[in-house]
């Protein structure tokens, strides 16, 4: 099976990397209590990270590396799509040279960290009437995509002018973006 290239913010793997870890982990604490007793208290999960290994083989080996590593310096989080996970919106936070770089050949390492979304929510006002706001959402038009053979993501946020970041905003029913099926409808974002 031929798997789709990995990708970060703008940046394409010419091929995936070889290899893969993805780590999950939920941090729990244990209190010690009298009579020789402990209670453990969840305190939630921690950011996934995504860790591998690749290399970079051929006469622009090293150029292609340096492709990667002026991504890494870009600042802030974007979104890494992984043929076979889903989506995460990450930072790059770490890349490393495996062994003395080559004109034609460079092993390296890389590590990327999830960022949470889920606290940079806005506070909602439950008490303001929200039916104008409701009114106003209903009578915007939305414009609908049928995917048909061959139709990608990229290309069709490409073909009605939004990025593929807004393309999934508009869309979070679709969690892997590289499996789309002819026939499923892709909301455009206005």
């Amino acid at each position: 099976m031929l798997l789709a290239p990995m990708r970060y913010k703008t940046y394409i793997w010419p091929y995936n990397p070889a290899v893969y870890a993805i780590t999950y982990q939920r941090q729990v604490v244990s209190h010690k209590v009298p009579f020789g007793r402990y209670c453990m208290q969840d305190l939630g999960m921690d950011c996934r990270i995504i860790r591998g290994q690749g290399e970079f083989a051929g006469p622009d080996a090293y150029e292609e590396f340096k492709r990667l590593a002026s991504v890494f310096y870009q600042d802030g989080p974007g979104l890494l799509i992984h043929p076979l996970w889903q989506i995460s919106n990450a930072y790059f936070t770490s890349l490393k040279v495996e062994q003395e770089p080559l004109p034609d050949y460079v092993r390296y390492s890389f590590e990327f960290q999830e960022r949470f979304d889920g606290g940079s929510e806005k506070l909602i006002d439950l008490t303001a009437p929200s039916l104008p706001a409701q009114a106003a959402a209903a009578a915007k038009p939305t414009r609908e995509h049928t995917v048909t053979s061959g139709d990608t993501l990229w290309g069709i946020a490409k073909k009605y002018g939004t990025s593929l970041e807004r393309l999934l905003q508009a869309n979070p029913g679709i969690k892997n973006p590289n499996l789309i099926h002819p026939g499923d409808k892709v909301v455009i974002p206005a």
